[in-house]
């Protein structure tokens, strides 16, 4: 493949950027620009995560939601020697990637153990056997949302998938060919807070809408009194409520938030990453709950944000939150 001019729009044409080893002064010039390299993840306020987290040399970590592996590497290097890390990823197309990338990075299999799981199923990856530290991302990694075969984004056009395992579940064509408008509307309030929920509502559910494209195009189109950022804010909203509907992500949350204290040993520490106001509520009432229970001796007070620096350099760390807490007894 050619390299296609000096500003490549297209995923696959940015064949540069997908080989930064080999393409050294093109992927600085991108971070350099404030963006993200074409198959790459920027991992989120890695400092106040490690502050947090504490990590320890013997210490044994859980990264729920490995992505590209950045924060993972982070905590290796500090639990390390006589420390390890487990790492959940339920994406079969990225898992192994990060792996690899980690492998070569040095980390043999006695320090670090990567796992096809949901986040929810941290409990049953441990077996029983928990861990001095847990950390979850729940956002989306760049690799997922730049990649217009995944269907995530309408930056580019793309079958409308939406799905973090493509091998289970249904797409999000299929998904609102099946939901009723009141269902619709319900999901479009409760996972994005959109405000125009009722009047969407009739004109996606039982639709078929095959691509990224056309499902954005329908949504301008309802709404055709809004200005050019507020519509795309609504399209950027329905895309993130399909996707959370999709992957069950509220459920697989609240499943998680629910065996998190069996997860820790004593003291152990907890950080999460949330990116929008449906997944930080259950964070912080799931804390607040097992600090009044006597489950957590210690818990965030005031949620954390990045800084000024890293949203500047990097915009998509902008909407994020971090709290942690501190389990009992240690």
């Amino acid at each position: 493949m050619r390299y296609s001019g000096k500003h490549p729009q297209r995923f696959a044409e940015k064949y540069k950027e997908h080989n930064p080893e080999k393409y050294a002064d093109t992927v600085a010039k991108v971070l350099a620009s404030g963006k993200t390299p074409a198959g790459t993840h920027r991992p989120i306020m890695v400092a106040e995560i490690l502050e947090t987290l504490a990590p320890l040399p013997g210490e044994i970590a859980a990264d729920c939601t490995l992505g590209f592996g950045g924060h993972a590497q982070e905590i290796l290097r500090r639990v390390l020697p006589g420390g390890r890390l487990i790492g959940l990823d339920v994406d079969p197309i990225e898992l192994p990637k990060t792996e690899t990338r980690l492998r070569e990075a040095g980390f043999s299999p006695d320090v670090f153990t990567a796992v096809k799981s949901n986040f929810a199923g941290l409990a049953q990856v441990l077996e029983g056997k928990p861990v001095n530290m847990v950390l979850a991302d729940l956002g989306v990694s760049s690799m997922q949302i730049d990649d217009p075969a995944r269907g995530f984004s309408v930056k580019q056009d793309g079958p409308l998938d939406m799905r973090m395992n493509p091998q289970r579940g249904q797409p999000a064509s299929l998904f609102l060919e099946k939901i009723s408008a009141k269902a619709l509307e319900a999901l479009l309030v409760e996972n994005a807070d959109e405000p125009h929920a009722s009047l969407l509502a009739p004109l996606l559910a039982g639709k078929s809408l095959a691509t990224t494209k056309a499902l954005a195009k329908t949504v301008r189109e309802a709404l055709p009194r809004l200005n050019k950022d507020d519509c795309d804010l609504s399209v950027r909203r329905v895309f993130q409520a399909l996707r959370i509907a999709v992957n069950d992500e509220f459920s697989a949350l609240d499943t998680f938030l629910r065996n998190l204290p069996m997860c820790l040993k004593p003291g152990g520490r907890v950080a999460i990453l949330t990116f929008h106001s449906g997944e930080d509520r259950r964070v912080k009432r799931a804390f607040e709950a097992g600090f009044r229970d006597g489950v957590y001796a210690e818990i965030t007070r005031e949620v954390i944000r990045p800084s000024a620096e890293e949203r500047n350099s990097n915009p998509r760390s902008s909407p994020a939150k971090l709290r942690w807490a501190r389990r009992s007894g240690g």
